[in-house]
C-alpha cells in the first residue's frame, strides 16, 4: 500500500508539475487578451449583476445567477483556502501569495469563458433540468466526444476526493483537534446533512448554499479584517516582503523562485479550480437569456475565493511572521497565525471557518460529481447507487485516512484541466462572439435606463 500510494504521488507531481501550470495560467492570459481584458471592464457590472434580482428569472433554467454562484463558490471555498495557502506559504515562501494573484487575476477570465460555454451547449435532461459543462461542449461544441467522456470519468471519480473524502477528513480532525468531539460522531452528522441537501437535487444545492456561502464567506472575511484594522501597521510590511519574495524566492524551498511560483499558482488553482471544468457544471443550471450574462457572474467566483478570502489568510500568515516555523504546517500554521492577533478566538474561527468550508465543498462537488456520471450512464435510475456511494464517502472519509484514494483523486483532479483546457483553446472564437453579444446587451441596457425606458 505504501508502494503505491508513493507510486500514486509521483504521478500527481507529474499531473500538477509545470506543465499543467503553464498551461492553466497560459489559456487565462490568452483569453485575457482576445477579451480585452473583460475581468477590470466589466467587473463592476459582473458585481452589480451578482447581488441583484435576478434579471432572467423567466428564462430556461433550474436555480437563479446567485444560487449557480453560491453553489460554485460552495465546492471551491474549502480547505484551500486555509490549509492550502498555508502550505504554499511554507513551500514557496511569502511570494507564493503574489503568483497566486497573478494565477487568479488571469483565472478570471477562464472562470468567464467555461461558464459562457457551459451555458451557450447545455441541454435539458429526461427530467428536465439542465445538464451542462465540459462534458457537452467538448461534445457539441468541438465535436471530440472523447474527450468530454475522458473528463467525466476524471470529474466523477474527483468528486470522491477533492470534493468528499479529504474534506469530511478535514472537519473531523479540526472538530476532534478543537472540541474534542470523536471522528464517527462528526462523520454521522455529516452525513446526514449531505445527504438530506443531495436527495434534494440542484434546486434544493441551491438554496442551501444560497444561504450557507455568504454567510460561512462573510464570517471569516469580517474576522480578517478585524485582524487588519487592529494591526494596520503591520500591512505595509507584510505586503512588501510578498512582492520582494515573488521575484526572490525568498523563504521558499531552496531559496528558488520557481518553488514560490509553483506553489502559489498550484494552491489558487486548487482553490478557486478556475480551468479544471468544474464550476461550469454549476453555470449550466442557472436562470439566464445569454451565456454572458451568468458568465460574468461565475467570473466573481474567483475574485471573492481567491483575491479576497485566500488573501486574507496569507497575509495573516506573512504578517504574523510564523510561516519561519519549519514546526508549524497546514492548518496548524493558519491557526496559530489567528491566535497570535485574536488570542483564543483565534483557533475557534479558523476551526468554525474550516467547517463551514469544507462541509459546502461536500455539497457542491456531490452536483459535480453526479453530472459527470450522469453524463456517462444516461440512466436516470443509476444516479440513486452514486449518489448513495457519495454519502458514504462522506462517512469514511471523517472516520479513515485513505492517502491512496486521496492521492488517485488528486491525479483525476488534475486530469480533468486537460481535455477543458483544449475546449477552452478550441472554442475560444464563440466565447468571443458571446461577449461581443453581451457587451452590446449592457451598453443597450445602459442607454435605455439613461433614456429612462
Amino acid at each position: 500500500m505504501e508502494a503505491l500510494t508513493e507510486f500514486l504521488g509521483t504521478i500527481s507531481g507529474y499531473v500538477w508539475g509545470p506543465p499543467l501550470l503553464i498551461l492553466l495560467v497560459g489559456t487565462g492570459i490568452f483569453l485575457t487578451v482576445r477579451l480585452g481584458l473583460l475581468q477590470l471592464r466589466l467587473l463592476p457590472y459582473a458585481l452589480k449583476l451578482t447581488f441583484s434580482k435576478n434579471p432572467d428569472k423567466d428564462a430556461q433554467g433550474d436555480i437563479s445567477h446567485f444560487q449557480a454562484l453560491s453553489t460554485a463558490m460552495a465546492a471551491t471555498v474549502g480547505t484551500g483556502n486555509i490549509v492550502g495557502v498555508a502550505t504554499a506559504v511554507i513551500l514557496g515562501g511569502p511570494g507564493a501569495v503574489f503568483w497566486m494573484w497573478f494565477s487568479a487575476f488571469f483565472g478570471m477570465a477562464t472562470k468567464y469563458g467555461e461558464a459562457v460555454l457551459a451555458v451557450k451547449y447545455r441541454i435539458v435532461d429526461p427530467k428536465g433540468q439542465m445538464a451542462g459543462g465540459p462534458m457537452y461542449y467538448l461534445e457539441h461544441g468541438l465535436k471530440q466526444k472523447w474527450l468530454a467522456v475522458l473528463f467525466a470519468i476524471f470529474g466523477s471519480i474527483a468528486a470522491f476526493g477533492i470534493g468528499n473524502g479529504t474534506q469530511s477528513n478535514s472537519v473531523a480532525s479540526v472538530v476532534r483537534d478543537t472540541f474534542s468531539v470523536p471522528t464517527w460522531v462528526t462523520g454521522i452528522i455529516l452525513t446526514i446533512f449531505a445527504a438530506v441537501v443531495i436527495i434534494g437535487g440542484i434546486k434544493t444545492i441551491g438554496k442551501v448554499t444560497a444561504f450557507f456561502v455568504p454567510f460561512m464567506a462573510l464570517f471569516y472575511i469580517i474576522a480578517g479584517i478585524i485582524i487588519m484594522i487592529l494591526n494596520m501597521d503591520l500591512i505595509p510590511t507584510a505586503i512588501g516582503t510578498i512582492f520582494s519574495a515573488a521575484f526572490t524566492g525568498e523563504a521558499a524551498v531552496g531559496g528558488a523562485i520557481g518553488a514560490a511560483i509553483r506553489y502559489g499558482v498550484a494552491r489558487g488553482v486548487f482553490s478557486n479550480e478556475a480551468g479544471l471544468g468544474s464550476a461550469p457544471i454549476a453555470a449550466a443550471a442557472a436562470k439566464t437569456d445569454m451565456p454572458g450574462r451568468q458568465a460574468l457572474v461565475s467570473m466573481t467566483q474567483v475574485l471573492f475565493d481567491t483575491l479576497i478570502i485566500c488573501s486574507i489568510t496569507g497575509i495573516t500568515i506573512v504578517m504574523s511572521g510564523l510561516y519561519l516555523d519549519e514546526s508549524l504546517e497546514g492548518a496548524a500554521l493558519t491557526t496559530a497565525a489567528f491566535e497570535q492577533f485574536l488570542g483564543g478566538a483565534g483557533p475557534i474561527i479558523v476551526a468554525v471557518g474550516l467547517i463551514f468550508f469544507a462541509s459546502s465543498t461536500i455539497i457542491g462537488w456531490s452536483y459535480y460529481g453526479e453530472k459527470c456520471f450522469q453524463y456517462l450512464f444516461k440512466n436516470p435510475n443509476l444516479l440513486i447507487v452514486y449518489r448513495i456511494a457519495f454519502v458514504t464517502m462522506v462517512f469514511v472519509g471523517a472516520t479513515v485516512s485513505l492517502d491512496v484514494v486521496w492521492t488517485f483523486s488528486d491525479v483525476m483532479n488534475g486530469l480533468m484541466a486537460f481535455p477543458n483546457l483544449i475546449g477552452l483553446l478550441g472554442l475560444s472564437g464563440v466565447i468571443v462572439y458571446e461577449t461581443k453579444k453581451i457587451t452590446a446587451k449592457i451598453k443597450e441596457e445602459k442607454e435605455q435606463a439613461r433614456s429612462g425606458n
